[in-house]
């Protein structure tokens, strides 16, 4: 027993988790990310690794709708869209779909000019330059003297993000930057998050807590942004891609409700109720619940109070909680909230909790996959409920 409580009283003080010993597990996880990315190119055949996996596998998608916006053909046509991937994969099986909204072809314009090696290297380097400033904008406002390379090269999901050569570079630098902004630079604020409604499951939050705490200009620039995106894509696509994006709805849909994406890539609560057996109905019940809990707490962080850098963490850490669709590549948010608890000065249970957090992305799809065990809902839960705390009780002062 005695033993026990020694085990709980270290894990609430996170005693083993000092400057020192973090730093070496920082070093050991970043030796790992780039040695695996390293293999993961040396031994590809072309542009297939030695798995059968195209490299940059999602950005197959973006190119190709990129591809056909620059010929004049509506990206949202499947069997289009599925051609123009296998014409660059031959025997290229399932189709992935593409459900963004016409401004996110805007950003496929230039990738659709190009090569595939070309168009995914200029994706990934410039996205990656985007996430690298937001980052090193936590890290510089929040007074916080980590090394911002170790942490890009330690923190899992950027591997992740790198290997798929997906969107959660530019989603995380516009959400957090414009989060962080809101009450230093709200027209710049406003722009980003507005810019972020190219993947608008991930801003459901904001507006509840843009509007309780009065930041009528970033709402304004935000909207404003929005509907300019908007504009430019119906302007230079027509309406006949948007008529397209309609129409695709509902195969998005199934596709997120009958798993052709695999719910163990998933870390959503929908996709935790699918992958343990649970029926549609139940899976929707559960992420109605979830999603609304969590807009009820960033309401009651938010209501009678101003705007600060831990209610932008609270709604990062909240984002992948509220939305169905969400991917392990997506917890690049979780870099902003875990930034703010380093910053501000570890309560019990946080830093333990953090260095959950931290490499909890490693394990959560095989875990998933091969045990069919969710853990990733879990660990989100958790984060959410000690910001909320934190928030709620005032203490977000930076430290100086």
């Amino acid at each position: 027993m005695a033993d026990l409580s020694g085990m709980i009283a270290k894990l609430r003080q996170g005693s083993r988790l000092d400057a020192q010993s973090v730093r070496g597990y920082a070093w050991l996880i970043a030796g790992l990310n780039i040695v695996s990315l390293a293999l993961l190119w040396v031994t590809a055949d072309g542009m297939i690794d030695r798995f059968g996996h195209l490299l940059g596998s999602d950005f197959l998608s973006f190119w190709a709708a990129g591809k056909l916006v620059v010929a004049g053909v509506n990206p949202y046509d499947p069997a289009l869209h599925l051609a123009a991937m296998q014409d660059y994969v031959e025997g290229l099986s399932g189709y992935p779909g593409f459900f963004y909204p016409p401004a996110f072809l805007l950003l496929c314009i230039i990738p659709g000019l190009l090569p595939y090696l070309a168009a995914l290297c200029l994706w990934l380097g410039t996205t990656a330059l985007a996430y690298v400033w937001a980052v090193r904008l936590w890290l510089r406002q929040l007074h916080l003297p980590i090394p911002l390379w170790l942490w890009f090269a330690a923190f899992p999901p950027v591997l992740i993000t790198i290997t798929h050569g997906q969107t959660s570079f530019l989603i995380g630098a516009l959400l957090g930057g414009g989060l962080l902004l809101v009450d230093r630079r709200p027209a710049l604020a406003g722009v980003l998050l507005g810019l972020a409604t190219i993947k608008p499951q991930f801003g459901l939050l904001i507006p509840i807590a843009l509007l309780l705490t009065g930041s009528w200009r970033v709402i304004a620039y935000a909207v404003g942004t929005s509907l300019a995106l908007a504009a430019a894509s119906l302007a230079i696509f027509g309406p006949a891609v948007w008529q397209g994006w309609y129409a695709a709805a509902p195969a998005a849909e199934a596709a997120m409700a009958d798993g052709i994406v695999g719910f163990g890539k998933m870390i959503s609560v929908f996709a935790a109720v699918k992958l343990v057996g649970g029926t549609a109905l139940s899976a929707y019940i559960a992420q109605t619940v979830a999603t609304v809990g969590v807009a009820l707490a960033v309401a009651w962080a938010s209501w009678g109070r101003k705007w600060h850098s831990g209610l932008a963490a609270l709604i990062l850490a909240g984002a992948p909680l509220a939305t169905p669709f969400v991917l392990d590549y997506d917890l690049t948010l979780l870099a902003f909230p875990l930034i703010y608890l380093a910053a501000t000065g570890y309560r019990p249970w946080e830093k333990s909790v953090s260095a959950l957090v931290f490499v909890a992305p490693i394990f959560a799809r095989p875990l998933a996959i091969h045990a069919g065990v969710p853990i990733m809902p879990v660990v989100l839960a958790i984060l959410f409920v000690l910001l909320v705390h934190r928030v709620r009780a005032g203490r977000h002062i930076r430290r100086q």
